[in-house]
């Protein structure tokens, strides 16, 4: 009987997977889509060279490696870049898919958007509040990635004229459900400040 619950006991800790079997497993289902997409992926040095756009012909995508982020601008705005000091509200449009399991999970392409207060201080970006659809499901902030894009894009308004990206974010980047069940997700997103700043 002793040997009869050791071994189930054996066997179901053979099934649990472990956090970096997760990462690895995230890693690859990135790396799936990637392939499949036809994504062109760049590196930083690349992205500098090309005055930080990314070539949507080729359907290029900077690799933000330290942070597992890859993005693809795909309309910069015709606005300006926040500046040090700056607190602005931004009205964001977005689509969000898990890309392990190929379904969309949410979104509000087609509803109210969400809204979000930024503040730039140096470098840093920093969410101060938050409402709509992601900040509800998401303990009332957005998911880390979603800043990234800012050292980069100059939203600006009305539709025709917000910034406008694609990411791919590894779980520590994005949604608390991401980060909890550890897998990718791809969002499109568009930025419009709100007034003009």
């Amino acid at each position: 009987m002793i040997i009869a619950l050791w071994a189930m006991l054996w066997c179901s800790c053979e099934d649990v997977e472990t956090y970096a079997e997760m990462k690895e497993r995230e890693k690859a289902y990135i790396n799936e889509f990637i392939h499949e997409q036809g994504i062109q992926v760049i590196d930083m040095e690349t992205f500098e060279e090309n005055g930080f756009v990314t070539d949507t012909a080729k359907n290029q995508f900077v690799l933000f490696k330290d942070k597992g982020i890859y993005m693809q601008i795909v309309r910069k705005g015709e606005g300006r870049m926040m500046e040090d000091g700056d607190r602005v509200t931004f009205l964001v449009k977005y689509l969000e898919c898990n890309i392990e399991t190929d379904d969309t999970i949410s979104g509000n392409l087609y509803a109210a958007p969400d809204k979000f207060i930024c503040e730039r201080n140096d470098d840093s970006f920093t969410v101060k509040y938050a409402e709509g659809y992601m900040s509800a499901s998401n303990n009332g902030s957005i998911p880390s990635g979603w800043l990234v894009p800012f050292s980069y894009i100059t939203p600006g308004r009305p539709n025709d004229k917000s910034a406008k990206v694609r990411l791919i974010l590894p779980h520590s980047e994005s949604t608390m459900k991401a980060s909890q069940y550890v897998y990718p997700t791809y969002f499109e997103i568009t930025y419009e400040p709100d007034p003009y700043f």
